[in-house]
């Protein structure tokens, strides 16, 4: 998810019908210009070379009925949207959704240029960019271990997974180390409250850790982008993988 605004001013985005490394390809309707949606930078068009990147901004994959419960005040995209009909719309588990078998097929549809065996092609993980430093995180680990203490780019992070969803956010660590607790998830399996190492307890929130002790101080999340392994590997060469060690650049 990222910002619509160039330079501040607000445009619109339209689908180019164009792929580069077996992804996306953006125009703005402003300038014309052609963006790489992986890492929405201009590749093409008057804004090349202009230093311009569109800003980030957090995201999650989660179920309705997880987002409901947790922001029961949300609203939500209608599905008849006159364009498309609602009844060619199913979850991506069903066998009736447009991408069901290339989701579920081990090869991509198009060629890219770049691979890695230390993961399955089409692997789902977890991406965070700090600074010039890569890492990413298997999902099925995040749903596995829920908490995760690491350092990326030389600051300090705690990933906060789901054992029920692919639900997984990142925020700045400022130091501490956290852990799950037991009784700490809500009905549905997310993670609603983690401890530190001096046992105080942090509420974990859209937009930032809040300490239930004071509510004032808070951990900023940090935006992270959920991708197939092959695609992360297209923009990011030179990634670390939570678990596996040096980079795969060596």
């Amino acid at each position: 998810m990222y910002s619509a605004k160039i330079d501040g001013k607000p445009t619109t985005f339209g689908t180019s019908g164009l792929l580069y490394r077996s992804n996306k390809v953006m125009y703005d309707r402003e300038t014309e210009t052609l963006w790489r949606q992986f890492t929405c930078e201009p590749i093409r068009g008057p804004l090349v070379d202009s230093g311009i990147r569109l800003d980030f901004f957090p995201v999650v994959i989660t179920t309705w009925e997880q987002w409901i419960e947790e922001h029961p005040d949300t609203t939500v995209l209608k599905i008849e949207t006159g364009v498309c009909p609602g009844s060619r719309y199913f979850p991506e588990t069903d066998q009736g959704a447009i991408y069901n078998s290339y989701f579920n097929a081990p090869e991509t549809m198009f060629p890219v240029p770049f691979r890695d065996d230390s993961l399955e092609t089409k692997e789902l993980v977890l991406g965070l960019e700090i600074g010039d430093s890569f890492k990413v995180y298997p999902t099925d680990v995040l749903q596995r271990k829920l908490v995760i203490n690491d350092v990326v780019g030389g600051t300090g992070v705690v990933v906060v997974g789901s054992g029920s969803s692919q639900v997984a956010r990142v925020y700045l660590s400022d130091g501490r180390k956290f852990n799950p607790l037991a009784d700490g998830n809500s009905p549905t399996g997310v993670l609603t409250t983690i401890a530190d190492s001096n046992g105080g307890l942090w509420s974990v929130r859209e937009r930032s850790l809040v300490s239930e002790a004071e509510s004032a101080l808070k951990l900023a999340r940090v935006p992270a982008h959920m991708a197939f392994w092959f695609g992360w590997l297209q923009f990011h060469r030179d990634t670390e993988l939570y678990g596996g060690g040096e980079s795969l650049e060596g």
